[in-house]
């Protein structure tokens, strides 16, 4: 994964609160292969009208807004069901961090997964952000090694767990964060071996096995 440290980007306000995981990507396009793009089909219901018309008032059809990395929202930030594809959907989009209040549990762990950056901010900062970023993508800077977020003369700080952070500075995924402890894991393995011999297993007894 791409690692984060400073993004300098084009910032977009989702001014709504409980945004989950069926208006991020509606399970009909959940059909589609990966390949496709779920960019296309992100927030497709809020976006569009009932004929599928899109509403060129929405924050993501403004000018700018398919080179916008952040998007700014309020509390319960993908909450509902435990759908990895609403990150597919944001992460094909261009977006590589959402800052919010609050965040479904287990959308957030998803978001870590796939390299974007679940930020967590005081609800009256997530409110300082959204009017500071007002009705058209502008620029914001989310400083993740400081844990700070600038948009115009608004700076902020946020919260985000410490492995996850970690796991984002470097661009690691959970077989990268293992490999990080590979020495104390190899020790581990072999005083546990000479502590406990008779744990490990012999390969005769498998040859006997397949033998009976």
């Amino acid at each position: 994964m791409q690692p984060i440290t400073v993004l300098d980007t084009q910032g977009v306000a989702l001014a709504a609160a409980n945004v989950d995981t069926d208006q991020l990507i509606p399970a009909r396009f959940m059909k589609e292969p990966r390949s496709v793009g779920y960019g296309q089909f992100l927030l497709y219901d809020v976006r569009h009208d009932a004929k599928g018309t899109p509403d060129p008032a929405f924050i993501l059809h403004r000018s700018g807004a398919n080179d916008a990395e952040v998007m700014v929202s309020r509390r319960n930030f993908g909450a509902g069901s435990s759908r990895e594809a609403a990150v597919y959907a944001l992460v094909d989009f261009g977006f590589r961090c959402v800052i919010a209040p609050s965040f479904g549990d287990i959308f957030a762990s998803n978001a870590v997964n796939n390299g974007m950056l679940p930020a967590v901010v005081e609800e009256e900062d997530a409110e300082r952000l959204l009017a500071a970023l007002g009705d058209e993508p502008a620029p914001i800077r989310v400083d993740l090694e400081a844990q700070r977020i600038r948009v115009a003369e608004v700076e902020v700080s946020f919260s985000v767990s410490p492995v996850w952070r970690t796991k984002l500075l470097n661009g690691w995924d959970d077989i990268d964060l293992t490999r990080q402890h590979a020495d104390t894991i190899t020790r581990f393995a072999a005083d546990y071996a000479q502590t406990f011999p008779w744990a490990a297993p012999r390969p005769q007894a498998f040859d006997l096995i397949g033998k009976g």
